[in-house]
């Protein structure tokens, strides 16, 4: 949503009117967050190892103690305006030899390339950092960097010297917010600290689509860094155009505007012009109209004053139609968003119904298969049995000799040998003898 908060002066000559983006923006009003949430609407919270705390009034994104932390806030919509200004309003405090540094990015997609990184630490990003910090043991500088997303700031042997703007800035224990006020448009880039320039340049055209976003990192020693807002303002035509007609309607209509009522009722122009309104006009008695004159110019002031009315009544119709349209918009876009959501949830539940569904035929398989294993294997045990069975009574029965035979044999051996020695010496006997 954009509301106007007023006219401001751009340059010598030139007024545009400033809308104030409420999704960019947080810290312009009583409370951070007006339903006393811990968080930051339209933004995210990051930090390592603690997340940033969130007060009523500000957000501390390092605290005073302990060291070594870090905490980043994100925009989570792009901006998509090419004429903006952005004020932030910050404070440092922490010992007389603290260290510390504080980011302001604009960049593609910071929350999920950058986050809490600083600009020592970060790789390749694609934007502008604006580092905060006590470069070459100063009392404080601010330095602009710049990055197409090609180089990887955490490679590089000094990443001082790629700066391409800087200015000194004593911003530590002051007792009060700093501001830092970043300029944008068509014809140069600005940038302010506490109501006086920096630095500018009319070299630097940053694209839309990027997101705001403020990180900081203590050391040893640590600073606590506090941002208490961050108001964007729009100067360009997107989403702002039916806005500024209106106004120059209005502008033209008030110059238009003549004292109602004349003198006789001590109506003033100047009145008119501020507040249509506030042009009611008295009530008058009957008897203090005498003429026709009288009472066609009662007449003529009434019916202008209503027509003046039912005017601005229909531009205020107009205007709250404007933002419920817009309302509508992104009600619509969130309900898309939504039943997306929603798509992919019932494509959850049949993915889980599935998972089911295996789980059941993998517990019958189971199951099935522990019962084949059994089957398999009373029958492996009867097969087996059976057959050593079979077989020891094959081995016992063919195998095995008796002892008759061997008797037998031993017996018929020792006749064979006793029939041969008799014939032996029988022939012996029946030869030739000899003589000495």
């Amino acid at each position: 949503m954009r509301l106007l908060v007023g006219i401001v002066a751009l340059g010598s000559v030139a007024e545009a009117a400033q809308y104030l983006v409420s999704d960019l923006s947080f810290g312009f009003g009583a409370r951070i967050n007006p339903d006393g949430r811990n968080t930051i609407p339209n933004y995210s919270m990051q930090g390592n190892p603690n997340v940033p705390e969130l007060l009523s009034n500000k957000v501390i994104l390092t605290p005073p103690a302990p060291g070594n932390q870090r905490g980043a806030v994100w925009a989570d919509k792009p901006l998509e305006h090419r004429a903006w200004t952005t004020d932030i309003d910050f404070r440092a405090n922490g010992p007389e030899r603290g260290s510390g540094l504080l980011n302001i990015w604009l960049a593609k997609d910071g929350a999920r390339s950058i986050g809490s990184q600083s600009i020592y630490t970060v790789g390749k990003f694609e934007g502008l950092v604006l580092v905060v910090n006590q470069h070459g043991g100063s009392a404080g500088m601010i330095r602009g960097f710049l990055n197409d997303g090609t180089l990887d700031y955490s490679k590089r042997d000094n990443v001082d010297n790629l700066a391409f703007g800087h200015c000194w800035f004593a911003y530590r224990n002051l007792g009060r917010p700093s501001q830092i006020k970043l300029r944008h448009n068509s014809q140069n880039f600005k940038v302010e600290v506490d109501g006086r320039l920096c630095f500018e340049s009319d070299k630097i055209h940053i694209p839309t689509g990027y997101n705001f976003g403020l990180s900081a990192a203590s050391a040893e020693n640590p600073d606590s860094f506090e941002v208490f807002k961050v108001v964007v303002l729009s100067e360009d035509d997107i989403g702002t155009v039916p806005n500024q007609q209106q106004q120059q309607q209005q502008q033209q209509s008030g110059e238009n505007q003549k004292p109602l009522g004349g003198t006789n009722h001590g109506r003033s122009g100047q009145a008119a012009i501020q507040d249509p309104y506030d042009n009611a006009i008295p009530d008058a008695e009957a008897n203090s109209i005498t003429s026709s004159k009288a009472q066609f110019e009662d007449l003529h002031t009434r019916i202008q004053s209503l027509n003046h009315h039912l005017s601005s009544i229909f531009r205020s119709v107009a205007q709250y139609g404007g933002i419920a349209d817009q309302n509508h918009q992104e009600v619509s876009i969130m309900l898309g968003e939504m039943k997306g959501l929603l798509t992919k949830l019932d494509r959850f539940a049949s993915v889980e119904n599935k998972l089911e569904n295996l789980e059941r035929e993998v517990r019958s398989m189971r199951s099935e298969l522990t019962a084949r294993l059994k089957e398999s294997e009373h029958s492996i045990k009867y097969h087996v049995t059976d057959k050593h069975e079979d077989l020891a009574g094959h081995v016992v029965k063919h195998a095995a000799p008796g002892h008759t035979k061997l008797y037998l044999a031993i017996v018929g051996s020792q006749v064979v040998l006793a029939a041969a020695y008799f014939l032996y010496k029988r022939r012996k006997a029946g030869g030739p003898k000899k003589y000495l």
